[in-house]
């Protein structure tokens, strides 16, 4: 697995693979000249169907002939990606975890619910500011 996130053009390959750059918003990276390099070389836009943003745990998945780029991400970037390439029953979990900070009442009861739903322990972690050690003691 890479730390970096990547822009794909899958062509001819069914688009399950992570997200379409304009599904997560304004990200600083595809205004770079590298970018803009590059998705000029492809012959696409930031819009064209096949382009996707893949999270660093989705790259194990591209196709070896796939056209990619790494992009940086910052933190917040990253995680609208994640939360975008989640199933819809994580998405909706991780919008609790996100609330979780505000909440006095019922988190760890929260903690042990994300956890039953699949969402990783580290992403749990991510959301909520707690210790990952914390959480993976809930998950015992």
């Amino acid at each position: 697995m890479t730390d970096d996130a990547y822009l794909v053009l899958l062509t001819g390959t069914p688009t399950t693979l992570g997200t379409p750059p304009a599904a997560v918003g304004d990200l600083a990276c595809m205004g770079t000249p590298a970018v803009r390099a590059w998705l000029d070389a492809q012959g696409v836009t930031a819009s064209s169907p096949g382009l996707r943003l893949l999270p660093p745990e989705e790259t194990v998945g591209i196709p070896e002939d796939a056209e990619r780029l790494p992009v940086p991400l910052g933190e917040e970037e990253l995680s609208r990606v994640r939360h975008s390439v989640a199933p819809e029953s994580v998405a909706r979990m991780e919008e609790e975890l996100l609330d979780y900070r505000s909440r006095a009442d019922g988190r760890e009861a929260l903690l042990t619910r994300a956890l039953a739903a699949g969402v990783p322990a580290h992403r749990v972690a991510e959301l909520t500011g707690e210790e990952l050690t914390t959480v993976k003691a809930i998950a015992r």
